[in-house]
């Protein structure tokens, strides 16, 4: 067991970690799980996830949100970006079924910014191969190069 003044001092680490930057449970999990002991590592994680600290579903909308803000990605790329972050596959799913519209308008805009850049660098078929290694759907590639 440990007592409240342990619990207190551990808990102010987790949340320090929390707040320089949004993390998934797994990843305050990983990081902790050497330096204290995982009963109260479990109990902190449930304080924040009652407290709203912590809630990956959430992490999942917002990091999404910085991606579609940032980057040009496919629908496959982002989820796999989440997937190493170990958040809730049903949730993840979840997340990608409510916003399919959404994340499809993005993957388009994606996949025309990165044939715009490289239209004067490559021919249509190596953008093409690009754009299908990238996780690009063939029918976003189709729209795109047509």
């Amino acid at each position: 067991m440990y007592t409240v003044e342990e619990f207190d001092k551990q808990k102010t680490k987790v949340m320090n970690y929390i707040m320089y930057k949004k993390r998934t449970e797994y990843e305050v999990k990983n990081k902790f799980e050497n330096t204290m002991q995982q009963e109260m590592l479990n109990d902190i994680i449930d304080y924040l996830k009652e407290a709203g600290y912590l809630n990956d579903k959430e992490y999942i909308k917002k990091a999404v949100q910085e991606f579609i803000a940032l980057k040009n990605l496919s629908i496959k790329e982002l989820k796999y970006k989440l997937m190493e972050k170990r958040v809730n596959k049903n949730d993840l799913d979840d997340y990608f079924y409510e916003n399919r519209e959404i994340l499809q308008e993005y993957e388009l805009k994606s996949a025309k910014n990165i044939y715009e850049k490289k239209e004067k660098l490559l021919e249509k078929e190596n953008i093409k191969i690009y754009l299908i290694k990238k996780g690009y759907s063939q029918e976003t590639i189709n729209e795109v190069i047509e």
